[in-house]
């Protein structure tokens, strides 16, 4: 089941919304489960996070992800953002069900995704980030699933 973090993200997600203007957006999705998740960031010219936003289309445990990312990279510096990991997420939420550590992975992608963006728009290179999947399972072996 689910942690009493997750379902209190799920049920009081922290920073829903947009940001006009963002300095970066990244999406990203999941096309097996049919997740996409959003983020925005309003970055300042320190290269801090002042403000960050999600839209999430998805199960619970995608919008909590998502919520508890955010809270994660609001107010820290790009290069700290970079550090925040699916694992870190899931450890932040006291832990997710095997079946939904997908939604951690694309709480990360959607911060690089929105990360890669802003760079792009800056000019600017970001050590350690690659050009972002728009989807999760991109460049796996295609793979046969059987329901």
């Amino acid at each position: 089941m689910y942690s009493e973090k997750v379902m209190d993200h799920f049920e009081h997600p922290r920073n829903v919304g947009e940001i006009e203007n963002a300095s970066g957006v990244g999406t990203v999705g999941n096309a097996k489960c049919g997740d996409i998740m959003r983020i925005f960031l309003d970055i300042d010219d320190d290269g801090i996070i002042r403000d960050v936003k999600f839209k999430t289309f998805g199960c619970g445990a995608a919008v909590a992800t998502s919520s508890m990312a955010t809270e994660l990279v609001k107010g820290k510096t790009v290069q700290e953002a970079m550090k925040v990991t699916n694992k870190a997420v899931m450890e932040a939420l006291d832990g997710l069900p095997p079946v939904k550590v997908h939604c951690s992975l694309l709480a990360e992608e959607a911060i690089h995704a929105a990360l890669w963006d802003y760079a792009q728009k800056k000019g600017i290179v970001i050590e350690g980030l690659e050009k972002p999947k728009s989807d999760i399972h991109e460049g796996e072996e295609q793979e046969e699933e059987e329901y």
